[in-house]
Protein backbone atom coordinates (compact mmCIF):
# COMPACT_ATOMS: atom_id res chain seq x y z
CA UNK A 1 0.00 0.00 0.00
CA UNK A 2 1.40 3.53 -0.87
CA UNK A 3 0.76 6.03 1.58
CA UNK A 4 4.14 8.26 0.05
CA UNK A 5 1.89 9.28 -2.81
CA UNK A 6 -1.32 9.93 -1.45
CA UNK A 7 -0.73 13.74 -1.57
CA UNK A 8 0.37 14.25 -4.60
CA UNK A 9 -1.58 14.30 -8.03
CA UNK A 10 -2.37 10.81 -9.60
CA UNK A 11 -0.61 10.84 -13.09
CA UNK A 12 -2.34 9.43 -16.36
CA UNK A 13 0.09 7.23 -18.75
CA UNK A 14 0.19 8.43 -21.55
CA UNK A 15 2.24 8.14 -25.03
CA UNK A 16 4.52 11.42 -23.69
CA UNK A 17 5.53 9.37 -20.26
CA UNK A 18 6.05 6.65 -22.48
CA UNK A 19 8.69 7.80 -24.73
CA UNK A 20 10.56 9.85 -21.75
CA UNK A 21 10.64 6.57 -19.66
CA UNK A 22 11.75 4.22 -23.02
CA UNK A 23 14.46 7.40 -23.82
CA UNK A 24 15.86 7.40 -20.21
CA UNK A 25 16.24 3.91 -20.26
CA UNK A 26 17.99 3.54 -23.31
CA UNK A 27 21.72 3.07 -23.73
CA UNK A 28 23.57 5.81 -23.38
CA UNK A 29 26.50 5.56 -26.31
CA UNK A 30 26.40 7.29 -28.96
CA UNK A 31 23.98 4.21 -30.82
CA UNK A 32 21.89 5.40 -27.91
CA UNK A 33 21.98 9.45 -28.74
CA UNK A 34 20.77 8.03 -32.25
CA UNK A 35 17.72 6.20 -31.20
CA UNK A 36 16.85 9.14 -29.02
CA UNK A 37 16.88 11.56 -32.19
CA UNK A 38 15.28 9.10 -34.85
CA UNK A 39 12.74 7.82 -32.51
CA UNK A 40 12.78 4.06 -30.73
CA UNK A 41 9.78 1.76 -31.57
CA UNK A 42 8.02 1.09 -28.42
CA UNK A 43 7.42 -2.63 -30.25
CA UNK A 44 11.27 -3.16 -30.03
CA UNK A 45 11.41 -2.15 -26.37
CA UNK A 46 12.30 -5.16 -24.30
CA UNK A 47 12.00 -3.67 -20.85
CA UNK A 48 10.39 -0.86 -19.19
CA UNK A 49 10.77 0.66 -15.73
CA UNK A 50 7.47 3.02 -14.59
CA UNK A 51 8.12 2.75 -11.03
CA UNK A 52 7.72 5.83 -8.58
CA UNK A 53 5.35 7.40 -11.30
CA UNK A 54 2.36 8.09 -9.10
CA UNK A 55 0.45 6.46 -12.13
CA UNK A 56 -2.97 5.51 -11.52
CA UNK A 57 -4.31 3.83 -14.14
CA UNK A 58 -2.44 1.42 -16.69
CA UNK A 59 -3.07 2.44 -20.49
CA UNK A 60 -1.27 3.01 -23.68
CA UNK A 61 0.97 -0.46 -23.32
CA UNK A 62 -0.35 -1.90 -26.41
CA UNK A 63 2.03 -1.33 -28.24
CA UNK A 64 4.83 -2.81 -26.65
CA UNK A 65 3.80 -5.98 -28.24
CA UNK A 66 7.71 -7.45 -27.46
CA UNK A 67 8.39 -6.48 -23.93
CA UNK A 68 9.55 -9.10 -21.83
CA UNK A 69 10.13 -6.78 -18.32
CA UNK A 70 7.84 -4.74 -17.06
CA UNK A 71 8.34 -2.37 -13.52
CA UNK A 72 5.22 -0.72 -12.40
CA UNK A 73 6.10 -0.90 -8.63
CA UNK A 74 5.68 1.94 -6.12
CA UNK A 75 2.66 3.39 -7.68
CA UNK A 76 -1.06 4.20 -6.91
CA UNK A 77 -2.39 1.76 -8.98
CA UNK A 78 -5.90 0.39 -8.22
CA UNK A 79 -6.87 -2.29 -10.80
CA UNK A 80 -4.65 -4.81 -13.10
CA UNK A 81 -5.72 -3.57 -16.47
CA UNK A 82 -4.53 -2.92 -19.74
CA UNK A 83 -1.99 -5.66 -20.08
CA UNK A 84 -4.05 -8.06 -22.83
CA UNK A 85 -1.65 -7.69 -25.61
CA UNK A 86 1.22 -7.98 -23.63
CA UNK A 87 1.44 -11.79 -24.92
CA UNK A 88 5.50 -11.96 -24.26
CA UNK A 89 6.02 -10.80 -20.97
CA UNK A 90 7.85 -12.88 -18.29
CA UNK A 91 8.35 -10.56 -15.44
CA UNK A 92 5.73 -8.17 -13.89
CA UNK A 93 6.19 -6.46 -11.08
CA UNK A 94 3.26 -4.40 -9.60
CA UNK A 95 4.35 -4.43 -5.57
CA UNK A 96 3.59 -1.22 -3.85
CA UNK A 97 0.26 -0.38 -5.31
CA UNK A 98 -3.23 -0.31 -4.41
CA UNK A 99 -4.74 -3.58 -6.06
CA UNK A 100 -7.47 -5.22 -4.19
CA UNK A 101 -8.20 -7.96 -6.86
CA UNK A 102 -6.08 -10.25 -9.02
CA UNK A 103 -7.31 -9.68 -12.74
CA UNK A 104 -6.60 -8.60 -15.76
CA UNK A 105 -3.37 -11.44 -16.39
CA UNK A 106 -5.55 -13.76 -18.37
CA UNK A 107 -3.31 -13.14 -21.87
CA UNK A 108 0.14 -13.16 -20.19
CA UNK A 109 0.44 -16.68 -20.73
CA UNK A 110 4.52 -16.48 -20.58
CA UNK A 111 5.14 -15.00 -17.10
CA UNK A 112 7.28 -16.62 -14.69
CA UNK A 113 7.75 -13.94 -12.20
CA UNK A 114 4.72 -11.97 -10.77
CA UNK A 115 5.23 -9.76 -7.67
CA UNK A 116 2.30 -8.10 -6.31
CA UNK A 117 3.38 -8.10 -2.61
CA UNK A 118 2.33 -4.42 -0.77
CA UNK A 119 -1.27 -4.20 -2.15
CA UNK A 120 -4.48 -4.70 -0.91
CA UNK A 121 -5.23 -8.56 -2.07
CA UNK A 122 -7.59 -10.42 0.16
CA UNK A 123 -7.77 -13.44 -2.45
CA UNK A 124 -5.54 -15.27 -4.57
CA UNK A 125 -7.51 -16.50 -7.59
CA UNK A 126 -7.75 -15.58 -11.39
CA UNK A 127 -4.30 -16.64 -12.13
CA UNK A 128 -5.16 -19.65 -13.98
CA UNK A 129 -3.70 -18.71 -17.88
CA UNK A 130 0.05 -18.32 -15.93
CA UNK A 131 1.04 -21.82 -16.78
CA UNK A 132 4.55 -20.93 -16.43
CA UNK A 133 4.64 -19.03 -13.19
CA UNK A 134 7.60 -19.91 -11.17
CA UNK A 135 7.93 -16.92 -8.78
CA UNK A 136 4.76 -15.56 -6.69
CA UNK A 137 5.17 -12.95 -4.62
CA UNK A 138 2.43 -11.59 -1.95
CA UNK A 139 3.70 -10.14 1.14
CA UNK A 140 2.03 -8.03 2.53
CA UNK A 141 -0.76 -8.05 1.74
CA UNK A 142 -4.72 -9.25 2.96
CA UNK A 143 -4.55 -12.73 2.55
CA UNK A 144 -5.99 -14.61 5.42
CA UNK A 145 -7.69 -17.69 4.54
CA UNK A 146 -5.59 -21.06 4.40
CA UNK A 147 -7.66 -22.39 1.59
CA UNK A 148 -5.68 -20.05 -0.90
CA UNK A 149 -2.76 -22.21 -0.79
CA UNK A 150 -4.88 -25.17 -2.20
CA UNK A 151 -5.32 -23.19 -5.46
CA UNK A 152 -1.42 -22.62 -5.85
CA UNK A 153 -1.38 -26.51 -6.41
CA UNK A 154 -2.43 -26.22 -10.12
CA UNK A 155 0.69 -23.89 -10.51
CA UNK A 156 3.39 -27.07 -11.61
CA UNK A 157 6.08 -24.60 -12.34
CA UNK A 158 6.01 -22.63 -8.68
CA UNK A 159 8.70 -22.86 -7.11
CA UNK A 160 9.68 -19.31 -5.19
CA UNK A 161 6.68 -18.12 -3.09
CA UNK A 162 6.49 -15.54 -0.57
CA UNK A 163 3.51 -14.52 1.50
CA UNK A 164 4.67 -13.18 4.77
CA UNK A 165 3.20 -9.65 6.05
CA UNK A 166 -0.36 -11.36 5.65
CA UNK A 167 -2.90 -13.04 8.38
CA UNK A 168 -2.16 -16.01 6.84
CA UNK A 169 1.45 -15.93 7.98
CA UNK A 170 0.44 -15.47 11.41
CA UNK A 171 -1.42 -19.33 11.41
CA UNK A 172 0.30 -21.80 13.89
CA UNK A 173 0.19 -24.43 10.67
CA UNK A 174 1.58 -22.10 8.52
CA UNK A 175 4.78 -23.26 6.87
CA UNK A 176 4.12 -26.36 7.39
CA UNK A 177 0.36 -26.75 5.41
CA UNK A 178 2.21 -24.81 2.57
CA UNK A 179 4.73 -27.46 2.72
CA UNK A 180 2.74 -29.86 2.78
CA UNK A 181 0.36 -28.86 -0.07
CA UNK A 182 2.66 -27.50 -2.18
CA UNK A 183 5.71 -29.86 -2.24
CA UNK A 184 7.46 -28.82 -5.28
CA UNK A 185 8.14 -25.11 -3.21
CA UNK A 186 11.80 -24.48 -3.20
CA UNK A 187 11.70 -21.03 -1.54
CA UNK A 188 9.44 -19.89 1.37
CA UNK A 189 9.18 -16.09 2.22
CA UNK A 190 12.94 -15.47 1.14
CA UNK A 191 14.31 -19.25 2.59
CA UNK A 192 14.82 -22.12 1.05
CA UNK A 193 13.07 -25.33 2.44
CA UNK A 194 14.85 -28.08 3.58
CA UNK A 195 14.29 -31.62 3.28
CA UNK A 196 13.35 -32.31 6.11
CA UNK A 197 10.80 -29.75 6.67
CA UNK A 198 8.60 -31.30 3.84
CA UNK A 199 8.88 -34.83 5.35
CA UNK A 200 7.06 -33.41 8.43
CA UNK A 201 4.58 -31.38 6.65
CA UNK A 202 3.81 -34.28 4.52
CA UNK A 203 3.45 -36.99 7.46
CA UNK A 204 1.65 -34.21 9.16
CA UNK A 205 -1.03 -33.54 6.72
CA UNK A 206 -0.71 -37.05 5.44
CA UNK A 207 -4.73 -37.65 5.41
CA UNK A 208 -5.86 -34.53 4.17
CA UNK A 209 -3.20 -34.91 1.03
CA UNK A 210 -4.74 -38.04 0.09
CA UNK A 211 -8.13 -37.01 0.59
CA UNK A 212 -7.39 -33.51 -1.93
CA UNK A 213 -5.32 -35.82 -4.07
CA UNK A 214 -8.51 -38.07 -4.88
CA UNK A 215 -10.78 -35.10 -5.52
CA UNK A 216 -7.96 -33.74 -7.58
CA UNK A 217 -7.65 -37.33 -9.65
CA UNK A 218 -11.39 -37.03 -10.42
CA UNK A 219 -11.78 -33.76 -11.43
CA UNK A 220 -8.37 -33.95 -13.68
CA UNK A 221 -10.37 -37.11 -14.98
CA UNK A 222 -13.41 -35.13 -16.15
CA UNK A 223 -11.23 -32.42 -17.36
CA UNK A 224 -9.38 -34.88 -19.43
CA UNK A 225 -13.01 -36.26 -20.60
CA UNK A 226 -13.77 -32.79 -20.99
CA UNK A 227 -11.05 -32.08 -23.43
CA UNK A 228 -11.24 -35.66 -25.09
CA UNK A 229 -15.08 -34.59 -26.00
CA UNK A 230 -13.57 -31.15 -27.00
CA UNK A 231 -11.12 -32.72 -29.39
CA UNK A 232 -13.10 -35.69 -30.82
CA UNK A 233 -15.70 -33.21 -32.00
CA UNK A 234 -13.28 -30.64 -33.30
CA UNK A 235 -12.30 -33.78 -35.43
CA UNK A 236 -15.98 -34.37 -36.52
CA UNK A 237 -16.20 -30.52 -37.64
CA UNK A 238 -13.78 -30.74 -39.59
CA UNK A 239 -15.20 -33.72 -41.13
CA UNK A 240 -18.46 -31.40 -41.79
CA UNK A 241 -19.87 -34.30 -39.78
CA UNK A 242 -20.69 -33.53 -36.07
CA UNK A 243 -23.60 -35.14 -34.43
CA UNK A 244 -24.54 -37.36 -36.90
CA UNK A 245 -23.32 -40.21 -34.91
CA UNK A 246 -26.26 -40.66 -33.54
CA UNK A 247 -30.42 -39.21 -33.03
CA UNK A 248 -28.70 -35.38 -32.68
CA UNK A 249 -30.64 -34.91 -35.53
CA UNK A 250 -33.95 -37.17 -35.29
CA UNK A 251 -34.23 -35.51 -31.59
CA UNK A 252 -33.90 -32.19 -33.41
CA UNK A 253 -36.90 -32.40 -35.58
CA UNK A 254 -39.26 -33.31 -32.66
CA UNK A 255 -37.62 -30.58 -30.21
CA UNK A 256 -39.41 -27.76 -31.21
CA UNK A 257 -42.34 -29.71 -32.84
CA UNK A 258 -45.40 -29.29 -30.70
CA UNK A 259 -47.83 -31.13 -32.97
CA UNK A 260 -45.71 -34.13 -33.54
CA UNK A 261 -45.62 -34.82 -29.84
CA UNK A 262 -49.01 -34.35 -29.45
CA UNK A 263 -49.92 -37.14 -32.13
CA UNK A 264 -47.06 -39.36 -31.07
CA UNK A 265 -49.87 -40.54 -28.19
CA UNK A 266 -52.02 -42.24 -31.24
CA UNK A 267 -52.51 -46.06 -30.51
CA UNK A 268 -49.82 -47.59 -32.83
CA UNK A 269 -47.69 -43.99 -33.38
CA UNK A 270 -45.22 -45.06 -30.71
CA UNK A 271 -44.35 -48.28 -32.30
CA UNK A 272 -43.83 -46.29 -36.11
CA UNK A 273 -42.04 -43.74 -34.05
CA UNK A 274 -39.40 -45.93 -32.96
CA UNK A 275 -38.93 -48.21 -36.35
CA UNK A 276 -38.61 -44.89 -38.03
CA UNK A 277 -36.03 -43.05 -35.79
CA UNK A 278 -34.09 -46.59 -36.20
CA UNK A 279 -33.77 -46.50 -39.43
CA UNK A 280 -32.97 -42.83 -39.85
CA UNK A 281 -30.23 -43.17 -37.09
CA UNK A 282 -28.56 -45.71 -39.00
CA UNK A 283 -28.90 -43.11 -42.15
CA UNK A 284 -27.29 -40.88 -40.20
CA UNK A 285 -24.58 -43.48 -38.76
CA UNK A 286 -23.15 -44.02 -42.82
CA UNK A 287 -23.29 -40.26 -43.56
CA UNK A 288 -20.94 -39.97 -40.46
CA UNK A 289 -18.61 -42.25 -40.88
CA UNK A 290 -18.59 -41.66 -44.69
CA UNK A 291 -17.52 -38.35 -43.76
CA UNK A 292 -14.84 -39.33 -41.60
CA UNK A 293 -13.13 -41.85 -44.16
CA UNK A 294 -13.68 -38.75 -46.90
CA UNK A 295 -11.79 -36.80 -44.35
CA UNK A 296 -9.00 -38.49 -44.19
CA UNK A 297 -8.47 -39.10 -47.72
CA UNK A 298 -8.91 -35.61 -48.25
CA UNK A 299 -6.12 -34.98 -45.18
CA UNK A 300 -3.76 -37.86 -47.26
CA UNK A 301 -4.35 -35.70 -50.32
CA UNK A 302 -3.20 -32.18 -48.53
CA UNK A 303 -0.07 -34.05 -46.89
CA UNK A 304 1.18 -35.51 -50.25
CA UNK A 305 0.49 -32.08 -51.66
CA UNK A 306 2.36 -30.27 -48.62
CA UNK A 307 5.96 -32.73 -48.86
CA UNK A 308 5.63 -32.44 -52.81
CA UNK A 309 5.89 -28.77 -52.44
CA UNK A 310 8.57 -28.53 -49.93
CA UNK A 311 10.63 -31.09 -51.78
CA UNK A 312 10.16 -29.24 -55.04
CA UNK A 313 11.40 -26.19 -53.05
CA UNK A 314 14.09 -27.73 -51.19
CA UNK A 315 15.75 -28.96 -54.63
CA UNK A 316 15.43 -25.47 -55.97
CA UNK A 317 17.09 -24.33 -53.32
CA UNK A 318 19.73 -26.20 -53.62
CA UNK A 319 20.21 -25.89 -56.79
CA UNK A 320 20.88 -21.95 -56.69
CA UNK A 321 22.83 -22.55 -53.69
CA UNK A 322 25.13 -24.77 -55.60
CA UNK A 323 24.93 -22.26 -58.54
CA UNK A 324 26.02 -19.26 -56.04
CA UNK A 325 28.68 -21.21 -54.12
CA UNK A 326 30.36 -21.90 -58.03
CA UNK A 327 30.01 -17.91 -58.38
CA UNK A 328 31.24 -16.64 -54.98
CA UNK A 329 34.32 -19.14 -55.66
CA UNK A 330 35.29 -16.81 -58.29
CA UNK A 331 34.05 -13.68 -56.97
CA UNK A 332 36.39 -12.64 -54.16
CA UNK A 333 39.38 -14.13 -56.67
CA UNK A 334 37.95 -11.17 -59.23
CA UNK A 335 37.34 -8.29 -56.62
CA UNK A 336 41.39 -8.92 -56.05
CA UNK A 337 42.08 -8.78 -59.71
CA UNK A 338 40.30 -5.69 -59.92
CA UNK A 339 41.60 -4.39 -56.97
CA UNK A 340 45.51 -4.86 -58.20
CA UNK A 341 44.78 -3.72 -61.55
CA UNK A 342 46.65 -0.51 -62.45
CA UNK A 343 45.69 0.21 -66.32
CA UNK A 344 42.57 1.49 -66.49
CA UNK A 345 42.02 -0.10 -69.78
CA UNK A 346 42.16 -3.43 -68.40
CA UNK A 347 40.26 -2.51 -65.12
CA UNK A 348 37.27 -1.46 -67.31
CA UNK A 349 37.41 -4.82 -68.94
CA UNK A 350 37.76 -6.75 -65.91
CA UNK A 351 34.83 -5.00 -64.27
CA UNK A 352 32.73 -4.91 -67.50
CA UNK A 353 33.95 -8.79 -67.78
CA UNK A 354 32.53 -9.60 -63.55
CA UNK A 355 29.14 -6.83 -64.47
CA UNK A 356 28.25 -9.76 -67.07
CA UNK A 357 29.19 -12.66 -64.39
CA UNK A 358 26.62 -10.85 -62.13
CA UNK A 359 24.03 -10.92 -64.53
CA UNK A 360 24.44 -14.22 -66.12
CA UNK A 361 24.08 -15.24 -62.35
CA UNK A 362 21.06 -13.30 -61.58
CA UNK A 363 19.31 -14.99 -64.87
CA UNK A 364 20.23 -18.18 -63.54
CA UNK A 365 18.67 -17.49 -60.66
CA UNK A 366 15.21 -15.88 -61.68
CA UNK A 367 15.59 -18.81 -64.66
CA UNK A 368 15.16 -21.42 -61.57
CA UNK A 369 12.90 -19.58 -60.12
CA UNK A 370 10.35 -19.18 -63.10
CA UNK A 371 11.04 -22.98 -63.61
CA UNK A 372 9.79 -23.47 -60.04
CA UNK A 373 6.72 -21.13 -60.43
CA UNK A 374 5.72 -23.40 -63.56
CA UNK A 375 6.50 -26.95 -61.50
CA UNK A 376 4.46 -25.72 -58.71
CA UNK A 377 1.74 -24.18 -60.37
CA UNK A 378 1.15 -27.65 -62.26
CA UNK A 379 1.43 -29.73 -58.86
CA UNK A 380 -1.34 -26.94 -57.26
CA UNK A 381 -3.47 -27.36 -60.28
CA UNK A 382 -3.41 -30.87 -59.71
CA UNK A 383 -4.09 -30.79 -56.40
CA UNK A 384 -6.67 -28.76 -57.22
CA UNK A 385 -8.54 -30.81 -59.86
CA UNK A 386 -7.88 -33.70 -57.06
CA UNK A 387 -9.51 -31.97 -53.67
CA UNK A 388 -12.20 -30.30 -55.43
CA UNK A 389 -13.32 -34.19 -57.08
CA UNK A 390 -12.92 -35.81 -53.39
CA UNK A 391 -15.30 -32.73 -52.24
CA UNK A 392 -18.09 -33.01 -55.26
CA UNK A 393 -17.96 -36.89 -54.41
CA UNK A 394 -18.27 -36.35 -50.56
CA UNK A 395 -21.12 -33.62 -51.09
CA UNK A 396 -23.20 -36.00 -53.80
CA UNK A 397 -22.85 -39.38 -51.84
CA UNK A 398 -23.99 -37.54 -48.17
CA UNK A 399 -26.91 -35.81 -50.59
CA UNK A 400 -27.68 -38.93 -51.43
CA UNK A 401 -28.10 -40.35 -48.20
CA UNK A 402 -29.95 -37.36 -47.23
CA UNK A 403 -32.50 -38.23 -49.66
CA UNK A 404 -32.89 -41.66 -48.06
CA UNK A 405 -33.89 -39.60 -44.67
CA UNK A 406 -36.35 -37.67 -46.68
CA UNK A 407 -38.16 -40.54 -48.07
CA UNK A 408 -38.34 -42.10 -44.37
CA UNK A 409 -39.82 -38.61 -43.40
CA UNK A 410 -42.16 -39.16 -46.42
CA UNK A 411 -43.32 -42.68 -45.30
CA UNK A 412 -43.56 -42.06 -41.77
CA UNK A 413 -46.07 -38.95 -42.34
CA UNK A 414 -47.94 -41.17 -44.67
CA UNK A 415 -48.44 -43.59 -41.90
CA UNK A 416 -49.05 -41.23 -39.36
CA UNK A 417 -51.41 -39.17 -41.36
CA UNK A 418 -53.23 -42.60 -42.25
CA UNK A 419 -52.96 -43.37 -38.20
CA UNK A 420 -54.66 -39.68 -37.49
CA UNK A 421 -57.46 -40.38 -39.99
CA UNK A 422 -58.68 -43.34 -38.38
CA UNK A 423 -58.32 -42.32 -35.00
CA UNK A 424 -60.31 -38.85 -36.25
CA UNK A 425 -63.06 -41.52 -37.70
CA UNK A 426 -63.31 -43.80 -34.49
CA UNK A 427 -63.59 -40.75 -31.97
CA UNK A 428 -66.74 -39.36 -34.36
CA UNK A 429 -67.99 -42.46 -34.09
CA UNK A 430 -67.49 -43.26 -30.67
CA UNK A 431 -65.68 -46.32 -30.94
CA UNK A 432 -62.16 -44.91 -29.44
CA UNK A 433 -61.19 -47.20 -26.51
CA UNK A 434 -57.82 -45.09 -25.62
CA UNK A 435 -57.56 -42.06 -23.08
CA UNK A 436 -56.23 -39.54 -25.13
CA UNK A 437 -54.97 -36.33 -23.54
CA UNK A 438 -56.90 -33.03 -23.47
CA UNK A 439 -54.73 -31.34 -25.85
CA UNK A 440 -54.21 -34.27 -28.22
CA UNK A 441 -57.78 -34.88 -28.49
CA UNK A 442 -58.77 -31.04 -29.09
CA UNK A 443 -56.70 -31.76 -32.30
CA UNK A 444 -59.60 -33.95 -33.87
CA UNK A 445 -62.25 -31.71 -34.52
CA UNK A 446 -62.05 -32.32 -37.58
CA UNK A 447 -60.38 -33.36 -40.97
CA UNK A 448 -58.57 -30.36 -41.60
CA UNK A 449 -57.41 -29.75 -38.45
CA UNK A 450 -55.85 -33.06 -38.23
CA UNK A 451 -54.12 -33.02 -41.40
CA UNK A 452 -52.57 -29.42 -41.05
CA UNK A 453 -51.06 -30.67 -37.42
CA UNK A 454 -49.58 -33.84 -39.23
CA UNK A 455 -48.73 -31.41 -42.46
CA UNK A 456 -47.06 -28.95 -40.27
CA UNK A 457 -44.86 -31.85 -38.23
CA UNK A 458 -43.59 -33.47 -41.52
CA UNK A 459 -42.20 -30.19 -42.91
CA UNK A 460 -40.84 -28.99 -39.58
CA UNK A 461 -39.46 -32.23 -40.00
CA UNK A 462 -38.23 -31.64 -43.55
CA UNK A 463 -36.91 -28.02 -43.29
CA UNK A 464 -34.57 -29.81 -40.31
CA UNK A 465 -32.99 -31.91 -42.72
CA UNK A 466 -32.82 -29.41 -45.47
CA UNK A 467 -30.71 -26.75 -43.29
CA UNK A 468 -28.52 -29.68 -42.28
CA UNK A 469 -27.80 -31.03 -45.57
CA UNK A 470 -27.29 -27.15 -46.79
CA UNK A 471 -24.92 -26.36 -43.54
CA UNK A 472 -22.39 -29.54 -44.82
CA UNK A 473 -22.37 -28.80 -48.51
CA UNK A 474 -22.34 -24.88 -47.89
CA UNK A 475 -19.03 -25.94 -45.07
CA UNK A 476 -17.66 -28.22 -47.25
CA UNK A 477 -17.65 -25.70 -50.49
CA UNK A 478 -16.74 -22.94 -48.56
CA UNK A 479 -13.35 -24.95 -46.64
CA UNK A 480 -12.61 -26.68 -50.59
CA UNK A 481 -12.52 -22.81 -51.73
CA UNK A 482 -10.84 -21.05 -48.67
CA UNK A 483 -7.87 -23.96 -49.30
CA UNK A 484 -7.11 -23.36 -52.73
CA UNK A 485 -7.09 -19.74 -52.42
CA UNK A 486 -4.41 -19.89 -49.25
CA UNK A 487 -2.31 -22.05 -51.55
CA UNK A 488 -2.73 -19.86 -54.82
CA UNK A 489 -1.74 -16.67 -52.44
CA UNK A 490 0.91 -18.43 -50.44
CA UNK A 491 2.58 -19.64 -53.66
CA UNK A 492 2.24 -15.81 -54.71
CA UNK A 493 4.08 -14.62 -51.46
CA UNK A 494 6.61 -17.53 -51.47
CA UNK A 495 7.65 -16.22 -55.22
CA UNK A 496 7.93 -12.48 -54.02
CA UNK A 497 9.74 -13.34 -51.05
CA UNK A 498 11.97 -15.47 -53.17
CA UNK A 499 12.34 -12.86 -56.21
CA UNK A 500 13.44 -10.17 -53.31
CA UNK A 501 16.00 -12.18 -51.58
CA UNK A 502 17.29 -12.55 -55.37
CA UNK A 503 17.41 -9.34 -56.02
CA UNK A 504 18.84 -7.99 -53.23
CA UNK A 505 21.72 -10.82 -52.99
CA UNK A 506 22.59 -9.58 -56.51
CA UNK A 507 22.39 -5.61 -55.73
CA UNK A 508 24.49 -6.47 -52.89
CA UNK A 509 27.28 -8.08 -55.24
CA UNK A 510 26.99 -5.66 -57.37
CA UNK A 511 27.39 -2.46 -55.25
CA UNK A 512 30.29 -4.22 -54.08
CA UNK A 513 31.61 -4.30 -57.89
CA UNK A 514 30.70 -0.64 -57.93
CA UNK A 515 32.73 1.03 -55.32
CA UNK A 516 35.71 -0.93 -55.83
CA UNK A 517 35.53 0.36 -59.19
CA UNK A 518 34.76 3.89 -58.23
CA UNK A 519 37.87 3.92 -55.26
CA UNK A 520 39.80 2.53 -57.72
CA UNK A 521 39.03 4.94 -60.54
CA UNK A 522 39.74 7.91 -57.70
CA UNK A 523 43.10 6.59 -56.74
Amino acid sequence: MNWLYDSVEPRVMDEDMLKLAVGEQGPRDEAGQLARQEGILFKDVLSLRLDFQNILRIDSLWQFENLRKLQLDNNIIEKIEGLERLVHLVWLDLSFNNIEAIEGLDTLVNLEDLSLSNNRISKIDSLDALVKLQVLSLGNNEISHMMNIIYLRRFKDLRTLSLSGNPIAEEEDYKMFICAYLPDLVYLDFRRIDDHMKELAEIKHQYGIDELKQRENVIQAQLDDERAQREELEEHKAAFVEHLNGSFLFDSMYAEDVEGNKLAHLPGVSELLQAYKDKFVIICLNIFEYGLKQQEKRRVELDTFNECVQEAIQENREQGKRRIAKFEETHLMSLNAIRDESEVTNLEMKVAEHSKDITELFDMLMTLEMQLVEQLEETINTFERNIMDLVALFIENVQSLMAQCRDLENHHHEKLLEISINTLEKILKGELDEDLPYDVRALFVDKDTIVNAVGTSHDLHLLKIDNREDELVTRTNSWCSHLVDAIHKDEIMRNRRRVKEIHQYVDHIQNELDNLECSEIID
